[in-house]
């Protein structure tokens, strides 16, 4: 069993709503890796990194990772630091990955700095994000097998421009 699509980006870029979307469009099963986590652990994530901390957190999100990508075979959205994980990034190497780009303003404009997001609840959310994206985007484009950008696009936008990249047809 493997999944017929990883969706990967960073908080703001859209990896549940498209994820879903995509899902549906394709007459996939969707499964998200974070809410994986908040079933298992029983707590919200924010509170696994204020309670556990976040070296405890990515212990989760790794072995969560591993199990789905090996139960699941639809549309697989993974949280926004899994690809932290070298682990991780090695297993994503036998599938079809979609990087879900989002901008600097697009991404803080989406997510709210909202305080359920952990990694940007800080003295200065904004260069938490810029930060944020520095790091993980080499990554996310280390893993990725399409990238699609997702500023100024509606979902239903970005699933057509996932489904055109999947297939071979374009797709930024």
């Amino acid at each position: 069993m493997s999944p017929r699509a990883v969706v990967v980006g960073p908080p703001g870029a859209g990896k549940t709503t498209v994820g879903e979307l995509l899902a549906a469009e394709l007459g996939l099963p969707f499964r998200d890796v974070d809410a994986d986590i908040v079933r298992t652990v029983g707590k919200p994530i924010s509170d696994i990194f204020t309670q556990d901390g976040e070296q405890e957190f990515r212990r989760i999100e790794e072995q969560a990772v591993l199990a789905a990508l090996a139960e699941h075979d639809g549309v697989l959205a993974l949280g926004g630091g899994a690809v932290l994980s070298a682990a991780t990034r090695l297993l994503l190497a036998d599938h079809p990955v979609v990087y879900l780009s989002v901008g600097m303003a697009e991404g803080v404009r989406r997510t709210g700095l909202a305080a359920n997001r952990p990694l940007l609840v800080g003295v200065n959310p904004r260069a938490t994000f810029k930060a944020l994206l520095d790091a993980r985007v080499p990554l996310y484009q280390e893993v990725a097998t399409v990238e699609v950008d997702t500023d100024g696009r509606e979902p239903d936008e970005v699933v057509r421009a996932v489904i055109e990249a999947l297939t071979g047809q374009g797709g930024q």
